[in-house]
């Protein structure tokens, strides 16, 4: 080491808008299913709420150059209860992630609430 300091600038820049293409109410069932077929390798849980968000490879690139996230697909079913893993069918689980305590995926759920009233 050169005995030089050098100066290291962290600057943390949220997500500040969110466009979500395509939006569905599903059963929990139907809902895991998809996931399941599809290759996910995990659906969340947000206060209540089952999600299934299907983002593109592009979107974070979009997100820089156009200003906001996009979400291709988001599907959702009413969960009260939060579990671990959901099992899709004799012997087919999938891991539900617990991630109400984060911002972008309250504000989600607050999304779909609004779209109810």
């Amino acid at each position: 080491m050169s005995g030089k300091s050098h100066e290291v600038e962290v600057e943390i820049v949220t997500t500040q808008r969110i466009r979500i293409l395509g939006v569905d109410e599903r059963s929990p069932d139907k809902l895991a299913w998809c996931a399941f077929t599809y290759g996910c390798n995990r659906i969340f849980w947000s206060n209540g709420y089952l999600l299934c968000l299907e983002v593109l490879e592009k979107a974070f690139e979009y997100e820089v150059e156009k200003g906001f996230f996009p979400i291709a697909q988001l599907c959702y079913a009413k969960f009260p209860n939060y579990t671990h893993i959901y099992e899709v069918s004799r012997g087919m689980q999938i891991p539900v992630v617990d991630v109400s305590d984060m911002l972008v995926y309250r504000k989600i759920v607050e999304a779909i609430q609004a779209l109810k009233r």
